[in-house]
């Protein structure tokens, strides 16, 4: 199964500010630039996110997943409204045993989002591939996009893009 990273961090390296606000991320420009997500997401099949993304995203307003199976990830009640409980589901379980249930339901491509969750991923060496892209401002503090692993993680550098907004989108292969 391929298990892939899409997100956007400061050059330093955070994914959100301290309380988690994410307004340091450019708005756009009007040139309708995506940065590839809309191929990305054409190529998954489930996301899986952590509480925290999963409550952001429905901040949103419209859910943007529309379509997609979600996993939310959390050892608390998640509530899920009924407009997106039919692609919507809470699962309280250790990243490999994720994995093995949505690849008996025949995931293929799982998109992993979220900070805690894409280190538990990271760490449980479940991750194949990484896309980060850099967005150039410094927070000085916030919520890191890596933190403690149990061994170190191998990448292969695979492609790095720029974009005229000054933006830098680098592929890593996660080495096995």
């Amino acid at each position: 199964m391929l298990v892939s990273v899409f997100i956007a961090t400061s050059l330093d390296g955070f994914i959100a500010r301290p309380d988690g606000a994410i307004d340091w991320l450019p708005a756009g420009d009007g040139s309708g630039e995506d940065y590839g997500y809309q191929e990305f997401m054409d190529s998954v099949d489930t996301l899986v996110m952590g509480r925290n993304t999963y409550e952001m995203a429905r901040s949103f307003g419209a859910w943007p997943y529309a379509g997609k199976p979600v996993v939310v990830l959390s050892t608390r009640p998640v509530a899920i409204p009924a407009e997106i409980a039919d692609s919507v589901e809470a699962m309280s379980a250790p990243p490999d045993e994720v994995v093995r249930r949505l690849a008996a339901r025949g995931a293929r491509h799982l998109y992993i989002d979220g900070g805690k969750t894409i280190q538990g991923f990271l760490a449980a060496g479940l991750v194949s591939q990484m896309i980060i892209t850099r967005v150039p401002v410094l927070l000085g503090s916030g919520l890191p996009l890596f933190g403690p692993l149990p061994q170190d993680v191998h990448l292969r550098h695979t492609e790095t893009r720029s974009y005229a907004d000054g933006l830098v989108q680098s592929r890593y292969a996660v080495a096995r």
